[in-house]
């Protein structure tokens, strides 16, 4: 009788685990979210990651190693990852598919005209380059301008090996069972006010989903750009959701997810 009292004990607990993970399925917390800073530009640093450390605030930095503000501040990009954020890769030249629209794109980086050889190679480059200043072999990648494919051919298939994940650009929400871990969607902040900024946060906890955000200026920089003053009162309410809302590196979710689809 003892020991049947005691099994029915530990099944209930193992009930009530189980529920609370279902309940609460994103390491604890009803939702997870990922703050994303494309193109490694100075008002990242100026602008962006002062006020992430003030309110302890992890986040992915997708960096190109073109880029002029790594070439000119490599230490300060170094140190973000020793502060707990993520030096994500966004490819070594940000080459983009050119054409009507998009006519900033420079010929010699126009995705169009590369082979899905040299995007590999290049992309392998700056995973390199990124191990050089971080010491990390696992990492996760962006898609740059949201394109997947050289001409017909996907390149991601090639370097699942070399990633956790991949941010696309398609504004939704999944939950943790429905994420396509190559093709992670995300919202693009762009004008949005903290208030808007928050109703993704509300709709993802109430959805118990994943919420990743994909901020390019911060305070300029791009001409996809949120003030200082909105980014600011955003991620100030972000951080009193912590409660509810996981908030992590791209990295350390995509991980937790892989985990939890391989169930």
């Amino acid at each position: 009788m003892k020991k049947y009292l005691l099994l029915l004990v530990a099944s209930q607990l193992i009930f009530l685990v189980g529920s609370a993970q279902g309940n609460k399925p994103w390491n604890n917390h009803q939702a997870a979210v990922v703050l994303t800073y494309d193109d490694a530009i100075d008002q990242h640093l100026d602008n962006a990651v002062p006020i992430l450390d003030s309110l302890k605030l992890k986040a992915t930095f997708y960096i190109m190693g073109y880029s002029s503000s790594v070439k000119s501040r490599m230490n300060e990009w170094k140190q973000l990852t020793v502060k707990g954020h993520e030096l994500g890769n966004h490819t070594l030249y940000h080459p983009c598919v050119g054409g009507a629209g998009r006519e900033w794109v420079k010929p010699d980086y126009d995705l169009s005209k590369y082979t899905v050889q040299r995007m590999i190679d290049e992309t392998r480059m700056n995973n390199l380059f990124l191990q050089a200043l971080d010491g990390k072999t696992k990492r996760t990648f962006a898609y740059t301008c949201g394109d997947m494919k050289v001409g017909d051919s996907s390149f991601i298939e090639a370097l699942k090996g070399d990633f956790i994940a991949a941010r696309a650009v398609r504004e939704q929400m999944h939950t943790i069972d429905q994420i396509d871990l190559y093709n992670v969607d995300c919202y693009l902040a762009n004008g949005q006010t903290a208030e808007q900024m928050m109703d993704w946060v509300n709709q993802a906890i109430e959805k118990k989903s994943l919420l990743v955000i994909l901020f390019h200026g911060v305070g300029g920089g791009n001409s996809l750009n949120v003030t200082v003053g909105e980014h600011r009162r955003f991620l100030q309410a972000l951080a009193k959701k912590q409660h509810d809302a996981w908030i992590a590196p791209m990295v350390e979710v995509a991980e937790f997810i892989k985990r939890y689809q391989s169930r």
